[in-house]
């Protein structure tokens, strides 16, 4: 039966911030691939009905896992709703992540849910890669960067 987790965090960022480096293909080449990885966004048209696609690439051993969806819901700065699918046939199953972005007196509160994980996926493998994957993103959308 496919697995279901759930993650919480409390970033210093606004929510529109941390909704942008969902919806934005360098932002997610950036923080979304775990550590050991690079990733490589395909597609991505963060819309209702539309498309997205992305590889990773595991550095040391060259792997390349690739996978890709549809935004189900796109409430900027507050929901984002996306299936995913692996292009791996060993990983079959569709797999739904709900983001949830809640304005908080010091930043946003990070809701993410994500079923219908394979079962050759450990949930553990899976809560890990997530954890590696927040902590880029904290990296990437905390900083208060003048433009310059």
């Amino acid at each position: 039966m496919p697995n279901t987790i759930q993650l919480h965090r409390v970033v210093k960022a606004p929510p529109e911030r941390l909704f942008r480096a969902f919806t934005d293909p360098l932002a997610m080449n950036k923080w979304l691939p775990p550590h050991g990885f690079v990733g490589d966004v395909h597609e991505m048209n963060a819309t209702v009905g539309g498309r997205w696609r992305m590889s990773f690439k595991n550095f040391s051993g060259q792997a390349l896992h690739s996978f890709g969806g549809e935004y189900l819901e796109v409430v900027p700065g507050a929901r984002l709703r996306y299936s995913s699918q692996f292009d791996d046939a060993n990983l079959p199953g569709q797999m739904v992540t709900t983001v949830v972005f809640k304005p908080v007196f010091c930043g946003t509160e990070l809701s993410i849910t994500q079923e219908g994980i394979p079962d050759m996926i450990p949930p553990e493998a899976c809560y890990l890669g997530w954890q590696e994957s927040l902590q880029l993103l904290v990296q990437l959308v905390e900083p208060e960067i003048p433009n310059g």
